[in-house]
């Protein structure tokens, strides 16, 4: 693993592309805008109106309140430097039409989801080469399109350190204030996030609680499921430590609520196949038991329908 890139900040601007302009997107949009760089947001009409004239309102203990200008637009018309995906899983692959083939010769993607499983997808359609799984620790909410309420006192990405341009990249998000590592091993970054998200998210949105519910009146299943999917992980080559996992959840506000929980109480699809699919696919192949994982998504739907 790499630390913090070293690599100065490219000469002249960049242009950016950000597919996805919600809690994460968003934020990274405006503060890639405040730090000179041109950023094209691609989102649907109503909300490119809306980031037209309004541009995006950042409200952040860490960044200060601030609105920066992007440009917007339903479709990506013309070749960029980097192109950051931050839609949810379930919604990706319609979002990607937004994202011709046709502009990605030159593009470094990036995209910052959930899972494991996406950036094969990714490949498959924009080329090997082009494409970098990232990880990103941030909690950020959209409350009304153009306006982002980022809660967390940092923000946090992690690059493959392999693609061409990659520590260039991390430079740019460097000079944005965006704490950047290079790491070696796309697939165990990328495990070891998913580690920490899918016990939170399942038992969460399963039991309808905050985490500090959860940590209480639900510690030994959530002990045990942090070390199920721990024990999978490590097998897909992340190193992960189920008591650190547990410490950072006893660190949360006692009022925080995983995405997914999120989701359900807004009736919005949920990421299940990105999080507990991964974790059940990846436990089958490697011949490792995953009980509660499979339980939970069954309770919770996966498959269904």
């Amino acid at each position: 693993m790499k630390g913090p890139s070293a690599s100065p900040v490219p000469d002249s601007p960049w242009t950016i592309a950000v597919l996805g302009p919600g809690g994460v997107g968003g934020l990274l949009a405006a503060l890639l805008s405040r730090a000179g760089h041109r950023v094209i947001v691609l989102a649907g009409d109503d909300t490119v109106q809306t980031l037209r004239h309004n541009g995006i309102e950042v409200r952040s203990g860490q960044f200060g309140h601030f609105t920066a200008r992007v440009q917007a637009d339903v479709e990506l018309r013309e070749p960029v430097d980097a192109c950051f995906i931050a839609v949810k899983h379930t919604s990706l692959r319609a979002a990607l039409e937004r994202f011709p083939p046709a502009f990605a010769d030159d593009t470094l993607i990036v995209p910052l989801l959930n899972g494991t499983e996406h950036p094969d997808a990714l490949r498959s359609r924009y080329g090997a080469h082009r494409v970098a799984g990232g990880v990103i620790r941030v909690e950020s909410t959209r409350t009304a399109p153009g306006v982002i309420e980022h809660g967390s006192p940092f923000m946090e990405i992690d690059l493959p350190a392999k693609p061409a341009r990659a520590d260039a990249l991390a430079a740019v998000l460097d000079g944005a204030g965006v704490q950047t590592r290079l790491v070696e091993g796309e697939q165990a970054s990328l495990w070891a996030k998913l580690a920490f998200l899918a016990p939170w998210a399942l038992l969460s949105t399963h039991h309808r609680v905050p985490i500090g519910a959860l940590r209480t009146d639900h510690r030994a299943e959530l002990e045990a499921l942090v070390t199920e999917v721990a024990t999978v992980a490590g097998a897909c080559g992340a190193t992960t430590s189920p008591g650190k996992a547990l410490a950072l959840y006893d660190a949360f506000p006692a009022d925080s609520k995983s995405s997914m929980q999120r989701d359900a109480e807004a009736g919005r699809p949920l990421e299940l196949d990105a999080i507990a699919g991964a974790v059940l696919r990846a436990g089958d192949r490697h011949d490792i038991p995953v009980p509660i994982t499979a339980r939970l998504s069954a309770t919770l739907g996966l498959g269904a329908g």
